[in-house]
């Protein structure tokens, strides 16, 4: 571990629980459920999607504000975030986004206030679905840091794709639906390649001991094994079976970057 004159460590290693990347799991998938809703709303699909994707955002938002509570271990520190508002601070820009986005998912799954705070929701989502990758990546943690811009593009695609496969789950079949879980599960192949390419010093978390396993394993569950089984056919078996890959990828993903961030920390120049 990086050190100083006196022997104290100049980067501590992150002291979250699983409570955490958790909630970057259910939070991404919330927050991309929400997008959807409204699209769905917005070009007159079946209206089934559209409430079920609310509904998934709604549960969502108050799970990821309970898991993130959890690793606080006290609500009124998760209160004490709230009293000011920081725009510099992703930390406190976080909990007010997840704090809103609660209360508008909530809204926006009962019909008559839908119209209203359907859109609210998704704005909101978009924040849902960056704002973890952007609070690790402005951190002093070599491997977060060396991707600042890379994250939160990277959780972003994760938690659309974690959105559509829940759907997909959930018995949809709409062609808008297996676009999005496409595209997701493109854009995470693309990210998995970019890192594989990167040599740096930083990026050998991710390619090295448990965390470069857990890593390499959720972008091959969330990117080509997705991608490959809903091209390759258009049986309900293997969309399924590609949701199910996708889920459990964008979980991986999140508890790799938070090993990766262990490691890193740890790690001597």
């Amino acid at each position: 571990m990086t050190a100083t004159y006196y022997d104290v460590p100049l980067l501590k290693p992150p002291v979250w629980t699983w409570e955490v990347p958790l909630y970057f799991f259910v939070g991404g998938a919330a927050g991309g459920a929400a997008i959807i809703g409204s699209l769905a709303d917005w070009t007159g699909t079946d209206g089934t999607l559209a409430r079920d994707a609310r509904w998934i955002a709604a549960a969502g938002g108050p799970l990821s504000a309970a898991l993130l509570t959890a690793d606080l271990g006290r609500p009124e520190r998760f209160l004490n975030m709230l009293r000011v508002f920081k725009p510099q601070s992703a930390m406190s820009v976080g909990s007010w986004t997840l704090t809103a986005f609660s209360a508008s998912s909530t809204a926006a799954a009962l019909p008559p206030l839908s119209a209203v705070a359907g859109p609210v929701s998704a704005a909101l989502g978009a924040g849902m679905l960056t704002y973890t990758g952007v609070l690790i990546g402005a951190t002093a943690i070599p491997v977060w840091n060396e991707n600042v811009s890379l994250l939160p593009v990277h959780f972003a695609a994760s938690g659309m794709g974690s959105a559509a496969a829940l759907l997909t789950l959930f018995g949809h079949d709409e062609p808008a639906v297996n676009d999005i879980a496409l595209a997701a599960a493109a854009v995470e192949t693309l990210i998995g390649a970019a890192i594989e390419r990167r040599e740096t010093p930083a990026m050998a978390p991710l390619r090295e001991g448990p965390s470069g396993w857990i890593i390499r394993t959720g972008g091959v569950l969330s990117g080509p094994v997705p991608l490959l089984l809903r091209t390759a056919s258009r049986r309900r078996s293997w969309r399924t079976a590609a949701s199910v890959a996708a889920l459990a990828g964008s979980l991986l993903t999140r508890l790799g970057w938070i090993a990766a961030g262990r490691a890193s920390a740890r790690k001597k120049p």
